[in-house]
């Protein structure tokens, strides 16, 4: 009876590797373009010659609290209080889609003090490109928590609701880190 319940049961391993491996690939991918900007900087003598602008850092504070509304999420559905996984979710959406928001505003500012994405300084078409990759792993972030928002009105079992929560939380986190480095090196490479 166990062996049928075990063969009937999904193994999400491999599934949750995967996941891994894209948030390491991606990682590699955000190393590289740091290095690259590095590379640049330091053989031009040229760094972003702008002071960032404190939309950022309003983006900085609204991913860090989205971070926090994701592990409650987690936790909750975890203890199976699913009114509350639902609410937690979707905090963590609403304030992802304020991150993203906020990062084109950020663009319009960078626009604003002439730091356009093509311009004689490729040092600053640098912020668009890292911030810009990195909205597009919001977007797909986001995917992932709508999908785990679903999934928690569905008639699914435990074992898959907690894995796309799984899959949803270390996707999340991961742009979350991602973007506090990117916000980091870019701060300490403006002027």
């Amino acid at each position: 009876m166990a062996q049928i319940q075990q063969k009937d049961r999904e193994d999400y391993t491999a599934k949750k590797f995967v996941m891994w491996l894209i948030v390491f690939s991606s990682f590699m991918v955000f190393a590289a373009w740091t290095s690259g900007f590095i590379v640049y900087i330091g053989g031009k003598g040229q760094g972003l010659n702008l002071k960032m602008p404190t939309t950022f850092l309003y983006s900085t504070v609204t991913i860090i609290l989205s971070s926090v509304t994701m592990f409650l999420a987690s936790k909750a559905a975890k203890a199976l209080k699913f009114a509350q996984q639902r609410m937690f979710l979707i905090l963590t959406i609403v304030l992802g889609i304020v991150f993203f928001v906020l990062q084109l505003t950020g663009w319009n500012d960078l626009v604003s003090i002439g730091a356009y994405i093509v311009n004689n300084n490729a040092a600053q078409s640098f912020i668009y490109i890292l911030s810009g990759a990195h909205l597009l792993h919001i977007v797909a972030g986001l995917l992932l928590l709508l999908n785990s928002l679903v999934g928690s009105y569905r008639n699914i079992s435990q074992v898959k609701r907690i894995f796309w929560m799984d899959m949803s939380a270390i996707f999340w986190h991961f742009v979350d880190i991602i973007w506090i480095y990117l916000y980091v090196f870019l701060l300490l490479n403006q002027k």
